[in-house]
């Protein structure tokens, strides 16, 4: 979980450093090139019969949500406080539960209904509707948490009959036209200076997924999901010493209510697991 820490605060930082020299498509196409070619590399090594599947389709579905999600991310991150974005992603919980109910068939049981209740609380508190204008970043970000639920969704039906290195491999090969296309328009060639942001998007883009899947083999959810929160209030930190971002408290408040919801429903689906 430190390693997924880092990873997501060292991929806001490039990618917030980038996006003053290159457009969201070409931060998305730079990152899926180098994590492609470290997937190919240990394809390599390990060989190539690892990304067999049966699921085309559904990898090619969860990766237009998951380049949509990626999309909102960054493109937040340019325009708002790191904290914001960071705040904002935590509403995936309550979006993946609304939508395994419609497209998995799973049961809305009453902690996962009142994680949802919390996270919409939470996301309100946040957002302040009728109390300001809402950024259209924002919302670019709120959509990509939704793109980003049912890229989880999509996931846990591959997750049964894929290896988890064939989820990254055709993660890539299906986001790099998706993202090259809408580059060459305005395609502006990296300067020298944005090449180590570059790697650093790259390589973080794969090892915090890695980490925080490692971390669910190795622990239960209930250990991993508030080292996750942690995300928060470090990159609110990040934002304050680096970009002298102001530290919103409303923001802490909305993320800690969303928190607060994801946590019950966790400890109420261990003591469903434990009963089994």
């Amino acid at each position: 979980m430190t390693g997924t820490l880092l990873s997501f605060m060292a991929m806001a930082i490039a990618g917030r450093e980038l996006s003053s020299e290159l457009n969201t498509f070409q931060i998305l196409l730079f990152r899926t090139v180098v994590g492609l070619l470290i997937v190919a590399v240990y394809l390599q090594i390990k060989g190539w019969h690892l990304i067999r599947t049966q699921l085309l389709s559904t990898h090619v579905w969860r990766n237009l949500a998951h380049f949509g999600g990626q999309y909102g991310w960054f493109y937040g991150l340019a325009f708002i406080p790191l904290a914001e974005v960071f705040a904002i992603e935590f509403t995936v919980p309550v979006w993946t539960a609304l939508l395994a109910m419609f497209m998995l068939g799973e049961k809305l049981t009453k902690p996962r209904l009142l994680a949802v209740v919390f996270g919409v609380i939470g996301m309100l508190i946040i957002l302040q509707p009728g109390l300001q204008v809402v950024d259209p970043a924002t919302l670019a970000v709120l959509a990509g948490a939704v793109c980003f639920a049912i890229t989880n969704i999509k996931t846990k039906k591959l997750a049964h009959t894929d290896h988890p290195i064939s989820i990254l491999f055709f993660m890539s090969l299906v986001q790099l036209p998706l993202a090259l296309f809408p580059s060459l328009p305005d395609w502006v060639t990296p300067s020298a200076a944005a090449l180590p942001w570059i790697l650093v998007v790259g390589v973080t883009g794969l090892s915090a997924h890695y980490c925080i899947t490692r971390a669910m083999q190795l622990v239960d959810a209930t250990v991993v999901a508030p080292m996750d929160f942690m995300r928060l209030p470090l990159i609110t930190l990040v934002g304050f010493m680096l970009y002298e971002e102001s530290i919103e408290w409303i923001v802490l408040l909305g993320a800690g209510v969303m928190f607060i919801g994801n946590y019950i429903n966790i400890q109420a689906e261990k003591l469903v697991h434990s009963s089994r």
